[in-house]
């Protein structure tokens, strides 16, 4: 497996945050990634191509177990296992794994390990696209019953910057599909790597103004093993779960893989944008950040070697 330079530029921002934590303040990055996240999701909107969509809106069984485990499931599993999570890490990373649990799925990541793995491709096309539509809205209705405990702005005003920062960007860019949608595909790859330096600054930023504020102080290398270990274990329960209930469901090899890897992976780019809108404030906001970062890796690392090994099968 080739290294990704993409996980390596997040342990670099964090290594340069705390070496240089007040280098975000003198670059204004909390306005330069504001507007970034706007243009993020103007881009989303161009490259959502509502025909690629339309194109699995049959298989109703398969989306809505993969909604269900990505909106439902797994933010239910958290709250049922708050006590635990909780005492072993404390109340800040429990929170930031519930964020984590209230995400949408990542879209390209998704659909990439869906084709290698000889899943339902236009259905895994469906899926993380509308999740991400869905994430929008239902993301903070999750958190909201616990902002105001994490010191957080007000659920209305997390709806306002979600309309300005997200929902209006993202509507001009489905408008303006139909148009201009054919030169974001083409350059999908810059877009791609946009998107990235965008996440890289944020978690730059949100480690800084925790540094900064001595946040770490508490935190011991014990906590951080137990984060990544109640992390990876998530993962596999999760996949555990929806291959079970998609199993029960009878549905195709290929649809259950699209359900798993669809339903169990988690979007870093909303996450690092829904962070900056949700827990904008706090100087809590990279330990709520932090589950996020290390799901991301574990999805990435394990699909990867699960994809390969499924899409050796014959079908």
């Amino acid at each position: 497996m080739k290294i990704d330079k993409f996980i390596l530029s997040l342990f670099l921002a964090i290594m340069v945050a705390f070496l240089f934590p007040k280098g975000a303040g003198i670059l204004h990055l909390k306005d330069i990634t504001e507007i970034g996240i706007g243009l993020i999701f103007f881009f989303y909107g161009l490259k959502l191509s509502f025909k690629e969509v339309a194109q699995g809106l049959k298989n109703y069984k398969l989306h809505i177990l993969t909604q269900l485990s990505t909106f439902l499931i797994f933010p239910v599993l958290l709250l049922l296992l708050k006590p635990f999570f909780s005492h072993l890490v404390g109340d800040s990373f429990w929170i930031g794994l519930f964020f984590l649990a209230a995400l949408p799925s990542s879209v390209s990541s998704s659909v990439v390990m869906v084709s290698l793995a000889k899943g339902n491709v236009p259905s895994a096309i469906f899926n993380a696209s509308i999740s991400g539509l869905i994430g929008v809205f239902v993301t903070p209705i999750w958190i909201g019953m616990f902002v105001s405990q994490s010191g957080g702005m007000s659920l209305t005003d997390v709806f306002l910057k979600l309309i300005i920062q997200i929902l209006l960007p993202l509507t001009l860019g489905l408008l303006l599909n139909s148009k201009i949608g054919h030169i974001a595909k083409k350059n999908s790859v810059k877009i791609a790597f946009f998107d990235k330096t965008i996440i890289v600054l944020i978690v730059y930023s949100s480690f800084s103004a925790s540094l900064l504020a001595h946040m770490f102080k508490d935190i011991s290398w014990l906590d951080l093993i137990y984060l990544f270990i109640i992390v990876f274990c998530l993962f596999w329960v999760l996949m555990g779960v929806v291959y079970f209930i998609a199993n029960k469901l009878k549905l195709s090899v290929a649809d259950r893989i699209t359900a798993m890897f669809c339903g169990s992976k988690k979007s870093l780019v909303h996450g690092s944008a829904m962070v900056n809108i949700i827990f904008g404030n706090s100087i809590s906001a990279s330990l709520y950040l932090l589950p996020v970062m290390l799901y991301h890796i574990t999805q990435i690392v394990i699909l990867a070697v699960v994809a390969n090994r499924l899409g050796k099968r014959t079908i």
